[in-house]
């Protein structure tokens, strides 16, 4: 029967879908400070995020960043192009040398990062030039102003493809968790009585598989007849 996309849920709020948005409380981007040294007071969980978050406090404010790999509660990082090339500073990627690995890199300068967040990603810093040139997690090469922020390391969490989830139900709650579609038993694998496409001896329709715009809701699967072009004479 014909539903809604779930891209259209998303944008209408429909009744069900709902969106986990109320659960995030960070968006764990650069801050906008000068040079500036911080301490990691905590390492926290955000719902939807597979990689952790640190809260750091700089001076009287605090920021939450994406933690990388080794990152300890207690530990000093640094801010700004002085800093030394240690997992969990962040600084301009035209002051990091050439082979270090970098997260959370900026697009422009100034977004906050876009590139290299997911856990157990990283960027590489090839070349610098009239640009700096890295290489992204997905093999190809990018070019990105001197003044991009990135920070130093590998994003922590890069070992959770490793555990299994064991049932289906732990693997629903998780795409829940990211506002995704949970997977959809086909029509032509289900019996007669449950699906208008189900039954045969092996999987196949076995009729017309599209139907009129005027079909009954329980009829009304597969692909819907192409709208009229022409008025009626």
């Amino acid at each position: 029967m014909g539903k809604r996309l779930i891209t259209q849920r998303r944008g209408r709020g429909f009744g069900r879908y709902k969106s986990p948005r109320h659960l995030r409380f960070t968006d764990a981007t650069h801050p906008r400070l000068r040079e500036s040294n911080g301490t990691i007071l905590d390492i926290v969980h955000e719902p939807g995020r597979i990689a952790p978050i640190a809260k750091v406090q700089y001076g009287e404010a605090e920021h939450f960043m994406i933690a990388p790999d080794g990152l300890m509660v207690g530990q000093e990082i640094t801010f700004g192009a002085r800093g030394a090339v240690e997992a969990g500073n962040t600084m301009p990627v035209g002051n990091i040398p050439e082979g270090t690995i970098v997260y959370n890199i900026e697009s422009q300068p100034g977004d906050g990062g876009k590139f290299a967040r997911t856990a157990g990603t990283a960027a590489t810093i090839v070349s610098h030039g009239a640009k700096t040139v890295l290489l992204m997690p997905s093999g190809k090469f990018k070019d990105v102003d001197h003044k991009c922020l990135a920070t130093v390391g590998l994003v922590a969490g890069g070992g959770h493809k490793d555990k299994p989830f064991a049932k289906s139900g732990k693997k629903f709650w998780a795409y829940s968790a990211k506002a995704k579609a949970y997977f959809k038993v086909k029509g032509v694998a289900m019996n007669p009585v449950n699906h208008p496409h189900g039954g045969g001896g092996h999987p196949h329709v076995g009729t017309q598989s599209s139907v009129g715009r005027n079909t009954p809701p329980g009829r009304k699967v597969g692909r819907l007849a192409p709208q009229r072009k022409k008025k009626k004479v």
